[in-house]
């Protein structure tokens, strides 16, 4: 059976410590039953990091979804994405007929700052930061000559400036690389400009079977791994190989490639995370991702559009939120309706979403999704 997306929606993203996880929810969920034409759903499935237990029940019934099953997922960035997935597989399963995919997440209440490491990890204890960790990532593109800082940079440039078409993303502007490279230092040699914002918002869709319906998005294929273990055997930077082989798990389910897809959204946490991500999806070869960054490749009316959105750098990084959200952007995209930001002509698209933070392994978890019109 063939699954189709055909509703999405999402709050604005941003620090809003005075609006509650259900009003979140809220504008997400009222958005995607709206676009998707309906009122009812068989299932939910629940992408959070950090919400209280029982908070989807919490949410669910404060917008009036009760007495269906609803799975709560946890998959550190990723959970957003897994809802996704398991919310597909149950449709296309037969399982459900309808099924709800929320993700959600209330950051600014629960850290002040970057996130507080995990300290039954080992790496957690040591004090290793999520910021450390890409930044040892963006070292080695430095030491190696994969990347310039001004490279890495550029794609913070990029993702600002796109933002500005984006009246739900967190922040934008226009900034130069050597404005982004002043900017407040985190973790050398990633200045603040460089790094995703503490955020709060929700993300939602309804996936059914597929039936011919003008707005329909297909969902084509669909990879999901959690990461190998990790003993530095290999050549590449902390989460290269976990999205080079979840990405082609989906690319073979879809029977496509990365040449075949018009637009991209991809994990960008960090600069050097979208330029390594690029060239594990294949969009650009190996030690490419940061010159295409600067010349303009994978920006917005450039051969391979990446983060339209303006990524999690620009749009902003509410954990169980971020995938969910990427999958909105390109729905929006497929359907031709993103604005200043639209991607011309776009008819395929691919979601990708990473999430770590546990030592000794590639990555907690990453799925990548191809959809297409």
């Amino acid at each position: 059976m063939t699954v189709a997306v055909h509703g999405v929606g999402t709050s604005h993203f941003g620090r809003q410590p005075g609006r509650t996880l259900t009003d979140l929810a809220w504008d997400a969920v009222r958005e995607a039953l709206a676009d998707a034409g309906t009122e009812d759903v068989d299932a939910v499935w629940v992408g959070t990091v950090f919400g209280a237990p029982g908070v989807a029940q919490r949410v669910l019934h404060a917008l009036g979804i009760t007495d269906v099953p609803v799975v709560t997922v946890e998959n550190a960035c990723a959970s957003g994405t897994t809802a996704f997935l398991e919310a597909h597989e149950s449709v296309r399963t037969g399982r459900y007929r309808r099924v709800l995919a929320l993700g959600l997440e209330q950051m600014s209440t629960a850290f002040d700052g970057a996130i507080t490491p995990e300290p039954t990890d080992a790496e957690g204890l040591s004090g290793l930061a999520m910021p450390a960790l890409y930044a040892m990532a963006a070292h080695r593109y430095l030491e190696t000559g994969a990347a310039t800082l001004e490279q890495l940079a550029a794609v913070s440039v990029k993702n600002h400036a796109v933002a500005e078409h984006n009246d739900r993303a967190q922040y934008a502007g226009r900034y130069t690389v050597e404005q982004v490279l002043a900017s407040r230092m985190i973790a050398d040699p990633l200045t603040l400009l460089q790094c995703c914002p503490t955020s709060d918002g929700a993300a939602a869709a309804v996936l059914a079977p597929a039936d011919g319906s003008p707005d329909e998005v297909l969902v084509r294929g669909l990879g999901f791994r959690s990461g190998s273990l990790w003993d530095h055997r290999s050549a590449h930077v902390w989460g290269y190989d976990l999205v080079a082989a979840t990405a082609a798990d989906a690319f073979a389910q879809a029977g496509t490639g990365p040449d075949d897809v018009d637009v991209f959204e991809v994990h960008d946490a960090f600069t050097v995370g979208e330029v390594a991500t690029t060239e594990a999806l294949g969009i650009v070869p190996p030690g490419d991702g940061g010159a295409a960054a600067a010349a303009g490749v994978t920006a917005v009316g450039g051969a391979r559009p990446v983060n339209p959105s303006g990524g999690l750098l620009s749009r902003g990084h509410p954990l169980g939120a971020t995938g969910l959200a990427q999958v909105a952007e390109v729905v929006w995209q497929l359907r031709g309706r993103a604005g200043g930001r639209q991607v011309e002509g776009a008819r395929t698209g691919l979601v990708e979403t990473m999430g770590g933070g546990v030592s000794g392994i590639d990555g907690n978890g990453c799925v990548v999704a191809v959809l297409a019109r």
